[in-house]
């Protein structure tokens, strides 16, 4: 009988490297695994033939129980920095990346979250619970509907084994799915060992930036255009989080994408109302990595990235003039972000303050993110009721309003075409934290119905669905402020 993976390209090119950068290392499957939903739309992407994946086959690979054929199971090391403070030596402490696919986009390697302990798993029982897994794996496919650089996820994993946290919960394995997950920390961790970096960068370059190499170079020069373009994807990373209210949680260097993904869904959160410092992480309680921070902690992390490469005897006023592009490289794609949300046909200097203004007005109100932006472009319509979106600061409402309207005239921006533009980059759906808890609760029944209905809507966030209202709707009395951990 013919094999569920037999059209696939499979390789295990990260497990080919030598032994110090991973450990080879079986999952441990969960009682009873059942797959809870699987991302068909990705499935195909990957070259997986979709009427197939109800196949135990299928499911003995996503649930740790077989390994993907011709892939290696392994588990990477890394080190990194945690909330500020250098942590030593980290890993996959509950992953396990089963090898890679070869696709017309490019490689995509998958890797099991919660498959058991591995020899990073200090402390940890190498276990993900349900409630985690679920808000990861909507999480990523969220982001993507978004057009925001990220992982994703392949398929969802539900168990009978019990994982022990705050309570006793269910244990469940996501699927995931990234061209790499190779981490800053990564190269941190062989920061005093020149010729381990050297190999991993090599690596890197060869796998996932070929256009980078170039005969006859310096090593001087391949480190410098490397570190400006995984400081530009990281800044275009961050500069589309800003624009729809996603606050990561925990931007350790362990959880920071050599890639410019994002990666790591853990205590995130898309705000609801608006605070320039929200904090989305219970744990952090420094507000390290709150929303208005996140910028200048990534531009802090690929410091600590460069400061790792400075092992290969680099010139490093040269690194840090590559570093101070960061800056440039967010302004223009935020801005570009901003512009579109705004529905203006050009950016123009004093844009800004309007810009300025337009989060100290949703900040003194707490408005909605999301459906504050939403409401531009019908706002010239019923400007009254644009105005009543902002409680409490109405006068700040009109007086932008009018700022607003003029620079809309100014600019030739206010026409129906520019108003359908804005409604293609202001979504209506996000993945709010009570939505992911109702699919949770469901999925804790072994309902994948909310998870279902959630990735439709998500995958195309920015078109009206009728009989979907309620998904579009601020959070109900209570539920605006869960407390979504590192434990999540």
């Amino acid at each position: 009988m013919s094999s569920v993976f037999d059209d696939l390209a499979i390789s295990h090119r990260f497990a080919d490297l030598p032994p110090a950068f991973h450990t080879v290392v079986p999952p441990q499957p969960l009682a009873n695994s059942r797959l809870l939903h699987v991302n068909k739309e990705l499935a195909a992407q990957l070259g997986l033939d979709v009427s197939r994946l109800g196949e135990q086959e299928f499911l003995d690979v996503v649930s740790g129980q077989a390994p993907l054929p011709g892939g290696l199971t392994v588990s990477a090391v890394y080190s990194g920095h945690q909330f500020g403070v250098w942590a030593g030596q980290l890993g996959d402490g509950r992953a396990h990346l089963l090898g890679q696919i070869d696709t017309p986009n490019g490689p995509q390697e998958l890797q099991l979250k919660g498959a058991g302990k591995t020899p990073y798993s200090r402390m940890g029982d190498g276990r993900a619970v349900l409630r985690s897994s679920v808000r990861e794996y909507l999480a990523s496919e969220a982001m993507a509907g978004l057009g925001i650089a990220t992982s994703r996820a392949l398929a969802l994993v539900s168990s009978d084994t019990p994982v022990y946290r705050e309570t006793v919960e269910t244990g469940a394995i996501v699927t995931r799915v990234a061209p790499s997950f190779v981490r800053f920390g990564s190269f941190e961790h062989w920061a005093n060992d020149a010729s381990r970096v050297r190999e991993l960068l090599d690596y890197v370059l060869r796998e996932f930036y070929p256009e980078l190499i170039v005969d006859g170079e310096s090593e001087q020069e391949r480190v410098c255009r490397f570190l400006q373009e995984v400081t530009h994807r990281s800044a275009t990373m961050v500069a589309d989080w800003q624009t729809v209210g996603f606050c990561h949680g925990v931007m350790n260097t362990d959880n920071m994408s050599i890639l410019g993904l994002t990666i790591d869904y853990g205590p995130y959160g898309f705000m609801d109302r608006f605070r320039v410092n929200h904090v989305c992480n219970h744990s952090d309680n420094q507000g390290r990595y709150a929303w208005n921070a996140q910028p200048a902690v990534v531009h802090w992390n690929l410091y600590r990235l460069a400061s790792a490469l400075m092992v290969l005897d680099l010139d490093a006023d040269l690194l840090k003039e590559r570093l101070q592009t960061f800056e440039a490289s967010f302004l223009k794609r935020f801005h570009a972000n901003l512009q579109a949300k705004f529905g203006l046909r050009t950016w123009q200097e004093d844009d800004a303050q309007l810009v300025d203004d337009w989060w100290r007005l949703l900040h003194n109100s707490g408005a909605d993110f999301t459906l504050s932006f939403r409401a531009l472009a019908q706002a010239g319509k019923a400007p009254e009721a644009f105005v009543g979106l902002f409680e409490g600061a109405e006068d700040q409402a009109q007086a932008w309003w009018q700022a607003y309207s003029q620079r809309l005239t100014l600019d030739g921006s206010d026409t129906a075409e520019q108003r359908e533009a804005m409604n293609r980059v202001n979504p209506l759906y996000v993945l709010r934290n009570h939505l992911a808890e109702q699919a949770i609760q469901a999925a804790a029944k072994d309902d994948a119905s909310e998870i279902e209905t959630l990735m439709l809507l998500l995958r195309d966030p920015y078109t009206e669905r009728t009989g979907y209202e309620a998904y579009a709707m601020p959070p109900p009395e209570g539920s605006a402020e869960l407390a979504v951990s590192c434990s999540s």
